[in-house]
């Protein structure tokens, strides 16, 4: 199943190792803080608790939202940025 991670994070250094996480796990970087990909349900608890782990009790929101194949299929996306490496939703 895709779905969306999505992050408000103060901390350069943390927002780095989420970042990096998202990355390790095939998710692909949407915009800022929000990386979106498919995720089964053991990934998706496991990438939860590695987020977990290293959010701590730092200032932190992370979200994961699950998003079924049929309503993925619908998202839009603008991209008019002319970065090489990023790709629109």
């Amino acid at each position: 199943m895709n779905h969306f991670v999505i992050y408000d994070i103060e901390d350069d250094k943390l927002r780095t190792k989420i970042f990096e996480t998202c990355k390790d796990y095939g998710l692909r970087h949407a915009q800022y803080s929000m990386f979106f990909g498919e995720l089964n349900h053991n990934r998706r608890e496991e990438i939860f608790l590695k987020f977990k782990k290293l959010i701590g009790r730092k200032a932190a929101r992370l979200v994961i939202v699950p998003v079924c194949d049929k309503d993925f299929r619908l998202v839009k996306s603008l991209n008019t940025y002319d970065e090489p490496g990023e790709e629109d939703a």
